[in-house]
């Protein structure tokens, strides 16, 4: 009797495989890939413009012009872009006024990735390439990520996550692949350093981006500055908080210079999503 695999319990190479014959498939069309510079949408693009090319069908990498990621992400995302071989556009969009998330609310991620996506459809329609894909991973299913209702709403194609490709397969294959964002440590939107329920604006952002551009010049692989009021709260891996120590009087002024009346190490060190804790936590709650 055959037994059929569910995703997650299918090898590297058989999903390796799938995700290839998917991309395939998808990309008879030309493609549009909603694509950050990130490990994920980076192979993605890779994948997509491979598939492409034996279908001879486009494919546009396209990047969000967004305040709520640091300013370099569009060169790198270029770069990046011209690496792979693929034309890469930007689209500029505010999502602070015109996906309602002035005041950071719970949902801030379904309401941004739904404007996001929105503006990225209509520009593929102007492309006319009817199929838009993006990069979301197995592995992003498992912890709190409103946004992935909004790509489910808008029917956009995510075949990472279809293949069962988790966040280190992506990295494995990025290597194989010889794409240079494979190790790159993930960058959500500035917006995270904030609790929810905190009045956004453009100063604040940058703020966040000043700070983390500095602690970055330490070497730091993972780092977050989490704002609470007047406090700057550090994250970073628990094997580098030596580093934070050695650094702390450079630190304390760059960042107390930045008008922060407290500058802390968080002793519970990097946690992706840490703002999220108490309202996941709520959610399971809810479930139960």
């Amino acid at each position: 009797m055959e037994i059929i695999k569910t995703v997650s319990e299918k090898s590297y190479k058989e999903k390796t495989e799938a995700l290839c014959e998917r991309l395939r498939v998808l990309t008879l069309e030309d493609t549009v890939v909603a694509f950050s510079g990130g490990a994920d949408s980076s192979l993605l693009l890779k994948l997509a413009v491979l598939a492409a090319r034996e279908n001879g069908t486009k494919v546009f990498g396209i990047t969000a012009g967004t305040k709520l990621h640091p300013l370099s992400d569009l060169e790198s995302a270029r770069k990046i872009a011209e690496e792979i071989g693929a034309e890469h556009l930007v689209v500029h969009m505010d999502e602070l006024e015109k996906a309602g998330i002035m005041k950071n609310p719970e949902d801030r991620c379904y309401r941004c990735k739904k404007y996001l996506f929105e503006e990225l459809q209509k520009k593929a329609k102007e492309l006319k390439a009817p199929v838009l894909l993006e990069g979301t991973n197995a592995d992003d299913c498992k912890v709190y990520r409103p946004g992935l209702r909004a790509l489910q709403e808008l029917g956009i194609i995510s075949p990472l996550m279809e293949a069962g490709v988790t966040k280190e397969e992506v990295r494995q294959l990025s290597r194989e692949y010889e794409i240079t964002t494979a190790d790159r440590p993930a960058a959500p939107c500035l917006a995270t350093r904030f609790p929810y329920g905190t009045v956004l604006t453009w100063e604040k952002l940058r703020l966040v981006e000043q700070a983390e551009t500095f602690l970055k010049t330490f070497g730091f692989y993972n780092v977050r500055l989490r704002v609470h009021d007047s406090c700057a709260r550090i994250e970073v891996d628990e094997k580098e908080f030596a580093l934070v120590c050695k650094n702390s009087r450079a630190i304390v002024d760059f960042i107390s210079g930045l008008g922060f009346d407290y500058v802390t190490l968080d002793l519970g060190g990097f946690r992706s999503g840490s703002m999220d804790l108490h309202v996941a936590n709520r959610k399971m709650v809810e479930k139960e």
